[in-house]
């Protein structure tokens, strides 16, 4: 296999990141759709407030995303300061996930919604991330998301004539599982105290796993030896545990007979 891997399309060659990322979004939009319709009535928003929810997330989820990539790489983006594409490109998946969800929950905050509202992007989520890190894979090594080098027997050369690790795939397997069993477990084994809580602890496994897998990938540390995206995912975590415990209902006080 030779990478990138290009899509041939009625006589267009399109490169594997654009073709996987558009279906991830689409995949993605219509699973939030659907999960959307299955909600109760009383527990779906007006579609205005919905719209700035999304505004809210979108705006997150870039602004973060962008910074945390540069923070990861910041040599690589700042030798490419002076091409306007380095604007688009550079993206991470958990800054998008803490700038989106911080910007949801500013945006709730505005419109005094209390209430949960992230359940409803586990599964697209989980689908959205499994199908854009097999772009990713497909891309090889300017995508910079490949493994270090390994002997084992699944080891890829990306061209370089270096077996590494594919840690875009161990990725895609990863969330799907995560998102398999959170899913199962909310809608199966305890319901009531699941709801509004599957969202935070999909973050929770997803910052959990970034942060260990990100020991077996090239990286430039930080803050000892951590990364940039170590870092945000240790404060994912502990989001996601402040957020948990909030939101676990209080075990009821024995009254003295």
């Amino acid at each position: 296999m030779t990478f990138p891997v290009y899509f041939e399309f009625f006589g267009l060659r399109l490169h594997p990141h654009l073709v996987l990322e558009t279906i991830a979004y689409a995949v993605g939009a219509r699973l939030y759709f659907f999960e959307r319709r299955r909600a109760p009535a009383a527990a779906q928003l007006p579609l205005e407030q919905n719209l700035w929810l999304l505004i809210g997330c979108i705006f997150g989820a870039w602004a973060i995303s962008k910074l945390l990539a540069w923070g990861e790489s910041p040599e690589y983006y700042w030798s490419l300061r002076a091409d306007p594409r380095t604007l688009l490109g550079g993206k991470t998946i958990v800054g998008g996930l803490l700038g989106g969800w911080a910007g949801v929950e500013f945006a709730k905050k505005r419109l005094g919604i209390a209430r949960s509202t992230g359940d409803a992007f586990v599964l697209p989520l989980t689908a959205g991330i499994a199908i854009g890190r097999i772009g990713c894979f497909l891309t090889g090594l300017p995508d910079r998301t490949y493994g270090l080098a390994t002997s084992l027997p699944w080891g890829v050369d990306f061209g370089d004539h270096v077996h590494r690790h594919p840690t875009q795939l161990y990725e895609s397997l990863f969330v799907l599982v995560l998102g398999t069993i959170v899913l199962l477990a909310s809608h199966r084994a305890q319901p009531a105290w699941l709801a509004g809580r599957a969202f935070r602890l999909f973050l929770l496994g997803y910052f959990t796993f970034r942060f260990g897998i990100e020991f077996i990938k090239p990286r430039e540390p930080l803050i000892g030896p951590l990364s940039a995206i170590q870092l945000a995912s240790l404060v994912g975590v502990a989001f996601c545990f402040v957020s948990l415990r909030r939101a676990c209902p209080t075990a009821p006080t024995s009254t003295p007979s």
